[in-house]
């Protein structure tokens, strides 16, 4: 404490200067639930469909193209809102769209509750896409600047750890949607525009919580807005090492959409963005409609089936997280994405399976998906400079929407048409692709500051 006139005690706190361990411990608990939050409820959007599309389907008359329209209208909304928040956040600043992408999140999410009577003249499923793009918008903006937030204020030494939790909020999110979603269709009278807005809650608890966030350091750095940046590095971070990396940050020119194909950054942008796009499309695909998959292949779906594929790959997200920091990121990258290859071949070709092989294999991509999705929610936010880490992630989040909205979409229209075999086959070449990009660029960036992630690919 110190004082200011009249023997009025001030906290260090309110001056902007050093604080306590205790309280930076706080803020950073505080910053990993509001962060994770966001990404818990992507996967709650996207997981609360599948119990309630039934239901959804019969009462709006809609066909499987609509019926995988509306599933992937929130992954559409995506790709449009991750490269524009991306663009504000490393325009304007992390903080005030950290607020204003839930918020307007809240307001979307509450309009589910009344489709088919907002009198827009237009029909319910339209105002069901719209409502559900959105959302997606929302999401997008979060991805784009949650995720360099919190690359941009973690301790070097457990970054990807804390990085890695934002994913295993995702399947979190997912797996918890789809129980809630499955109990309160079967044993309640709560209709399906209920079902699908129990979202709000969580969004109105996620905008209170962020209220009063601090700006990143690193970002009012590369504004040269020096001395604000020290003073909430001081406050807010807790490694002396961390702190001084702020001040290593080198402002770049000409920095912005086209910086993402500049000479230095083209590879970071090329890896992250089709890794991310292998990862996410054979799951969004499989995972949105597991109900379908597993009953193709002559399995029982139901609550055991979706919750299942969902559990498994929210295990393999934490075994990720709990050996990052040890083993690297290469090594949990690229090798898993060769064995979801194998395994999706495998299921292609071999028809015949009995089927618990059947169940085994896709309950082991599962594991091994979500393992390496954890590394896209890890290198977007370290190998891209403070300058376009949020365009960077932005396009990298946008551009695998467009194969997880694609995969969503085309899913039902692909079993009914092309089967169930040659379906899966195709995941698998796009698993492949996924793995020889990151044999290739997947660079090694365990305990490196961001200051030296950021700079790797340009050497």
């Amino acid at each position: 404490m110190t004082s200011l006139g009249k023997g009025v005690a001030v906290s260090a706190e309110a001056l902007g200067g050093e604080t306590s361990s205790a309280f930076k411990r706080r803020f950073m608990i505080r910053m990993i639930l509001v962060l994770t939050g966001g990404t818990f409820l992507d996967g709650y959007i996207l997981g609360i469909v599948g119990p309630v599309s039934g239901k959804m389907t019969a009462e709006l008359a809609i066909s499987p193209v609509w019926e995988g329209l509306i599933a992937a209208g929130a992954l559409f909304g995506i790709l449009l809102g991750s490269p524009l928040g991306g663009w504000a956040g490393d325009k304007f600043g992390r903080k005030p769209l950290f607020l204003l992408d839930m918020g307007l999140f809240v307001v979307a999410s509450l309009m589910q509750f009344f489709v088919g009577s907002m009198h827009f003249f237009i029909t319910a499923p339209l105002q069901l896409l719209l409502v559900r793009l959105l959302m997606g918008i929302a999401i997008g903006a979060e991805y784009s600047v949650g995720w360099p937030l919190l690359s941009e204020f973690s301790p070097s030494r457990i970054r990807g750890r804390l990085m890695g939790l934002t994913l295993i909020a995702w399947y979190a999110g997912f797996m918890f949607a789809f129980v809630v979603g499955y109990l309160l269709d079967r044993y309640t009278h709560l209709g399906w525009r209920n079902i699908l807005g129990t979202s709000t809650y969580i969004a109105i608890a996620l905008f209170l919580g962020r209220i009063g966030m601090p700006e990143s350091p690193r970002w009012l750095w590369s504004k040269r807005r020096l001395e604000q940046a020290r003073s909430v590095a001081r406050r807010y971070m807790k490694s002396a090492a961390d702190m001084a990396d702020v001040e290593h940050e080198i402002a770049h020119s000409g920095a912005g959409f086209g910086m993402l194909f500049s000479r230095q950054y083209w590879r970071a942008t090329l890896f992250v963005s089709l890794f991310f796009f292998c990862v996410v499309t054979p799951y969004f695909a499989i995972a949105t409609f597991a109900d379908a998959v597993l009953q193709k292949f002559g399995l029982a779906g139901g609550l055991a089936g979706g919750v299942g594929l969902s559990a498994v790959a929210l295990a393999g997200s934490v075994a990720t997280v709990l050996m990052i920091d040890k083993m690297g990121r290469r090594v949990l990258t690229v090798p898993p994405q060769w064995i979801i290859t194998a395994i999706l071949a495998v299921l292609g070709i071999w028809t015949s399976a009995p089927g618990v092989v059947v169940l085994a294999l896709f309950l082991a991509f599962s594991f091994f998906n979500a393992g390496c999705g954890t590394l896209t929610c890890i290198y977007p936010g370290e190998v891209f400079p403070t300058e376009i880490r949020g365009i960077g992630t932005g396009f990298a989040a946008a551009f695998s929407r467009i194969g997880a909205g694609l995969g969503t979409f085309l899913m039902p229209w692909s079993i009914a048409n092309l089967g169930s075999s040659v379906t899966i086959l195709i995941a698998a070449g796009i698993a492949a692709v996924g793995a020889g990009i990151s044999q290739w660029l997947a660079p090694e960036t365990k305990g490196k500051s961001l200051s030296e992630t950021a700079s790797g690919f340009s050497h």
